[in-house]
Order: structure tokens, then sequence, then C-alpha cells
């Protein structure tokens, strides 16, 4: 059986030579993954929607850019949908302050709620430090990956990581407005 990656490079080169059905089970394999990517980095599940067709229409139009000795497949989609973040970010900055969106939650929450909240404090780190956690904590990127991703050095990621949780505990535990006013 070969790997995920193997497996993800044979399914690009076939579609490369105009196999939809390798192209449609890339698309399959990875999609959900991207979603929650752009989902994590906007908090909108419009928007993370959008950034999924946007990765794949790149994806058909680029396939053949795509090189291995660069990185992952995988770290590839990931690289695309991070720019298509970027995209949107930049086209539609966020319209709601930081202050107004709702403040700590009691401990007592049930799960659904405490999900809620941590997705909230995700979405409400400065972009640089989110990146990093959603990569490395939520999608599991090595650190090597995610550098790849985000187009810096390993050390880089690294501290962005470090201070990205650092900033989410001081997020779940004293609230968005009192962290970011």
């Amino acid at each position: 059986m070969p790997s995920d990656e193997t497996h993800d490079e044979q399914l690009l080169k076939r579609a490369a030579r105009g196999n939809e059905e390798a192209f449609t089970e890339l698309y399959r394999c990875r999609q959900g993954e991207i979603y929650r990517f752009a989902l994590q980095m906007t908090g909108s599940r419009h928007v993370a929607e959008e950034v999924v067709q946007d990765v794949f229409l790149t994806v058909v139009r680029t396939m053949n850019s795509f090189d291995a000795a660069r990185g992952s497949v995988r770290g590839w989609l990931f690289g695309v949908a991070r720019n298509c973040v970027l995209r949107h970010a930049d086209r539609n900055p966020q319209t709601v302050p930081l202050a107004e969106m709702p403040g700590p939650e009691p401990v007592d929450l049930d799960r659904a709620e405490s999900i809620e909240s941590v997705r909230r404090a995700v979405v409400a780190l400065p972009q640089p430090f989110r990146e990093a956690v959603v990569l490395c904590d939520l999608q599991e990127l090595s650190y090597a990956e995610a550098a790849a991703v985000m187009g810096v050095p390993v050390g880089t990621v690294r501290s962005r990581l470090s201070r990205g949780r650092a900033l989410l505990g001081d997020v779940l535990k004293n609230g968005i407005s009192r962290c970011f006013a």
C-alpha cells in the first residue's frame, strides 16, 4: 500500500495526464482537511467552501507546476489554500471588531459550546499565529511542512506556534476583548 504522500503524487500525475477519476479521488481525499483549514482560519463556512473551490480550480490550472522536490502534494494544497485565505482576507477585512465578539464562556459549558469557544478563540488570533496553530496543532502538519506552506524557516514556525498557543490560552482564560483590546 503506497503512503498517502506517494498516493497523492500518483493521483496528481494521473490527473495532469487528463484522468478525471484521479482528480476526483484527490479531491475526495483532501477537500475535507482543506475545508477545515479554511474554516479554522476564517471562522466562516461560506468562505471555507469558496476556498475549497478556489484551491481545486487552482489545482486544475497549475497541476503541472507541482514539484515533489519542494514538498508533498498535501503541503502544496495547504499552500494554495493559505494563499486563497489571505486573498479573501485582503478583499474582505474583518468587519466585526474583536472587542465586540463574545467574551469568556462559563467553565461548565457542554461540549458543543466548548468547541465553539475554542473555534472563536483560534479565529481571533493574529493571522501569523493562527496559521501556525491551525497548521501544526489542528491539521497536524510537521514543522517542516508548515514552514513550506507559510514560506518561513522552521524556527519561525516554532516561535509563532509557541506565541500562538500562549495567546490562545490567554484568550480562552480571559476572553477575546481583554486580550486584543
